[in-house]
């Protein structure tokens, strides 16, 4: 499936924008982007494997909050990173 990936993320993707990933639910994509771009999950996932407050994950046109949603494979992963800060 299509992962949109963030600007500030696209150092671990060689500068791609959209990447391809495979995995049946939320969690297990970002494994997959993980096995291709080591480090890239932790910017996103936190060490109690919560999505991280600043960013927003979508699949297709709903924001998820959690990683076992269920994916297919037409769906599109988009991932955004909130700015912070004062």
């Amino acid at each position: 499936m299509k992962v949109m990936i963030p600007t500030p993320l696209r150092s671990y993707t060689g500068d791609c924008s959209v990447v391809e990933a495979h995995g049946t639910t939320l969690a297990e994509v970002l494994a997959d982007l993980e096995r291709r771009y080591p480090g890239i999950r932790f910017r996103m996932i936190d060490e109690q494997d919560a999505i991280r407050r600043h960013m927003r994950i979508w699949v297709n046109r709903d924001e998820v909050r959690v990683l076992n949603v269920p994916l297919a494979a037409s769906d599109e992963v988009i991932i955004i990173q909130a700015l912070s800060g004062g």
